[in-house]
């Protein structure tokens, strides 16, 4: 297969293909170009809808914490409002357990009222609030701790200094919501349990001295109740953050108790991006910061996650854009491959023009572009074919009319020397009007044989002149002529033997020979952005009905004047008429017999100037 030949045939030389490749490279590219930047716009939105939702399912746990905090923020108030259960919470954190009892015992001995009890109010509370797993109560008077189980289970855990780091984690003041302090959780037994914990001082009403701290433990696995309308919202893993970045809580189950694995990260993250969301490393990152509990929400959407959201959207693109593709191309192509079969007949048509086919047509009936090129191209070729009509049998009757007038061409130089021969002759015997008419018979002869390149108005009148001077000798001056003529027309181009033959029609058929004031006028102008050259005689004259025949024999074209030939008024009109259109030829007047003969002769002329009349007259 020519691969370099199809290539040339179908793309190379093919205006319409080209057009075609190109109108369907931008097309492509810009559709294509549209959708990645509408994909890319809508699945920032998805992802930017994905990450609000998460961050909505943030806050209902940031509020769930904030109200956990509240709660134990607000114990230590309670007992300060009481004052019988502020002096039996002192003495609770102050003395042994057994030396509390006993001063339990003695104070309802004495009143007989069992008082508010520190270790019951702490017992209420449990019972009251189901989230808090414990509540420690640490004497950093006693080094011990009290805890308080939610299983009613009270115990009492001495911590000396000497034999545990909990009085120094104690001793350290955290208002923060965080991780339940690693010794306290050894001390107490509960090292695998996911909790987060509030600690609070203790102080002493009256004396505002220190007695201790209050911490409470959360279940962290309470997080969850937060999450109950947001749960097939939002995708991804929520966490909960200490202030060093432990992890409190986590929707995944995994990180508990370990370093958030992002915690460097999320300092660089706001909590509102300006700029939309960005992913790094395959994730993206979502945070709200606590100012009052020290604790960040982070959450974590993957790529993948985030990518389900716009997997349909990515999909509905593809379908419409390649559709979009398809349609923008192929209805284009099929008005331009329409375009290109019209274009393809009229290249065919030349071509068949070009090898000598000048009777087929397109016949586009069409109003657009082509369908104008084509009826002008078959409108060009019917002109052309009757211009060529017209030159052709326009030639044919010069050609006859010359044939027919210059029958003596076959040795002009032996004619013309033989009539100056004759003329000398005439002369050097006193014949001195013999060699006029010699000398005008050979000039007038000379003018017919000679083939210039150019026969102008004047080279016409020229033969005329001399014509009618031959029969003004010859009728012993009973003949005049006068001939008129602008001068910037003598230059004008006209066809041989167009006015010559009606003078001669004249002396033929028209001069009164035995009257000696016959006279003969031509007269040649411009009138209308034409040639008028008119022939006025004062000779015998037409009748009527003559006049009427030889107008209408003035009409006969074509087969109908053949074998009328001579130098007649026909051959002059039809030879006009084939050169220059129906508009033009001889025009012929008469008043009547014995009025005399006006011809008028019409030739295109497209230049106007100023009219200056020369006048030739003999006689």
């Amino acid at each position: 297969m020519d691969i370099l030949g199809f290539y040339r045939r179908t793309v190379k030389n093919n205006l319409f293909t080209k057009i075609v490749l190109l109108f369907s490279f931008i097309t492509i590219v810009t559709i294509i170009a549209f959708s990645y930047f509408m994909f890319v716009s809508m699945s920032q939105s998805a992802v930017r809808r994905e990450l609000d939702n998460q961050r909505a399912a943030m806050s209902a746990i940031d509020r769930y914490i904030s109200l956990r905090v509240g709660e134990a923020d607000s114990i230590m108030p309670d007992i300060y409002r009481d004052d019988a259960l502020s002096i039996d919470l002192s003495a609770f954190m102050m003395t042994p357990y057994s030396d509390y009892i006993r001063y339990r015992l003695d104070r309802y001995t004495e009143t007989g009222i069992d008082s508010a009890s520190a270790k019951t109010y702490m017992e209420n509370v449990l019972a009251a609030r189901a989230d808090i797993r414990a509540l420690i109560l640490y004497s950093s008077e006693q080094q011990v701790l009290y805890s308080f189980g939610s299983d009613g289970e009270f115990r009492t855990v001495a911590v000396n200094a000497s034999q545990s780091y909990v009085p120094d984690a104690m001793a350290i003041e955290n208002a923060n919501v965080a991780e339940p302090n690693a010794w306290v959780s050894r001390a107490l037994g509960k090292t695998n349990e996911a909790m987060y914990s509030v600690t609070m001082p203790v102080n002493d009403k009256q004396t505002f001295k220190n007695l201790g701290q209050l911490t409470v433990w959360f279940d962290s696995s309470r997080l969850w109740n937060a999450l109950t309308v947001y749960e097939k919202e939002f995708k991804g893993d929520i966490f909960v953050l200490s202030a060093d970045g432990r992890v409190l809580f986590d929707t995944s189950g995994y990180y508990y108790g370990e370093r958030f694995p992002y915690a460097e990260r999320l300092d660089y993250v706001y909590d509102v991006n300006p700029s939309g969301p960005s992913a790094e490393d395959g994730i993206y990152l979502n945070k709200l910061a606590s100012t009052s509990g020290g604790y960040t929400v982070a959450g974590i959407l993957s790529q993948a996650d985030a990518a389900e959201s716009y997997r349909s959207l990515r999909n509905t693109i593809v379908t419409i854009g390649a559709i979009c593709i398809v349609f923008a191309i192929l209805v284009p192509s099929l008005f331009i491959f329409s375009f290109a079969k019209r274009t393809n007949r009229i290249i065919r048509l030349t071509q068949r023009v070009k090898r000598g086919d000048l009777q087929s047509r397109l016949n586009d009936n069409k109003d657009d572009e082509l369908g104008q090129i084509s009826s002008g191209f078959d409108d060009m070729l019917d002109e052309l074919n009757l211009y060529i009509d017209r030159v052709y049998k326009a030639d044919i009757k010069q050609k006859r009319t010359e044939l027919a007038a210059l029958q003596a061409r076959v040795n002009p130089h032996f004619l013309y020397n033989t009539l100056e021969v004759i003329r000398m002759r005439a002369v050097s015997q006193g014949a001195k009007d013999v060699g006029e008419m010699i000398y005008s018979l050979s000039m007038l002869f000379k003018s017919f044989v000679q083939q210039k390149e150019r026969h102008t108005l004047k080279d016409e009148l020229e033969a005329c002149r001399l014509y009618l001077e031959l029969f003004r000798i010859r009728y012993k001056d009973r003949l005049a002529y006068d001939i008129q003529a602008d001068p910037e027309l003598l230059d004008a181009e006209v066809p041989r033997l167009s006015v010559q033959p009606i003078v001669e029609n004249y002396i033929v058929h028209g001069i009164r020979s035995r009257d000696a004031d016959n006279r003969i006028v031509i007269f040649a102008d411009r009138e209308h952005g034409d040639i008028a050259v008119r022939v006025r005689d004062n000779g015998r004259g037409i009748s009527t009905e003559k006049l009427r025949e030889l107008q209408a024999g003035l009409q006969r074209t074509g087969e109908e004047s053949e074998g009328e030939g001579g130098f007649g008024m026909r051959s002059v009109h039809e030879r006009l008429r084939l050169l220059y259109g129906p508009e033009y030829g001889i025009a012929l007047h008469s008043g009547g017999v014995g009025q005399g003969t006006l011809v008028e002769i019409r030739y295109p002329d497209s230049e106007e100037g100023e009219r200056h009349v020369q006048s030739i007259s003999g006689g």
